[in-house]
């Protein structure tokens, strides 16, 4: 599924802790999704109750936090870094773990950037722009070593 709705990403996430609540067998992709879920127990209780979160609004004026959004844009960067696409990412992000001391904290940052690209690609009604995207993170990430 390459362009799912907001319904469909979202019940995939439901589906892959329900599978795992259940003991059940996961595809690669549900397996990278779980160990994203387990890393935000915070989220639990939402992955839990499909019926009242499936068609929830989150709005960021309200101060609020989408956890299907922010477990998606997880899963979007984790995807980007098992395959290297865009190319660099991979060396880029391990960079900004270890100055970060911290491969979550470095994704949160990767998510800033993520984010921003999505943000002005839409804005400008223009493609997905690869080179902001690596510049974003090669600043978070500081000096390559030498």
């Amino acid at each position: 599924m390459f362009n799912p709705t907001r319904d469909q990403a979202r019940e995939f996430l439901f589906e892959v802790w329900a599978k795992h609540r259940a003991g059940a067998a996961l595809t690669a992709l549900e397996t990278m999704a779980l160990a994203i879920l387990i890393e935000h127990p915070e989220y639990h209780g939402y992955l839990e109750d499909r019926e009242r979160y499936l068609d929830r609004d989150w709005r960021p004026e309200g101060g609020e936090t989408n956890p299907f959004l922010h477990l998606q844009m997880h899963l979007a960067i984790e995807e980007q870094l098992s395959i290297d696409q865009p190319p660099g990412i991979r060396e880029t992000v391990e960079r900004l773990a270890r100055k970060r001391d911290s491969a979550h904290d470095a994704r949160h940052d990767v998510m800033e950037c993520l984010a921003e690209v999505i943000w002005q690609a839409q804005r400008n009604t223009g493609a997905f722009d690869n080179v902001l995207y690596l510049d974003c993170l090669s600043r978070k990430a500081g000096p390559q070593p030498r």
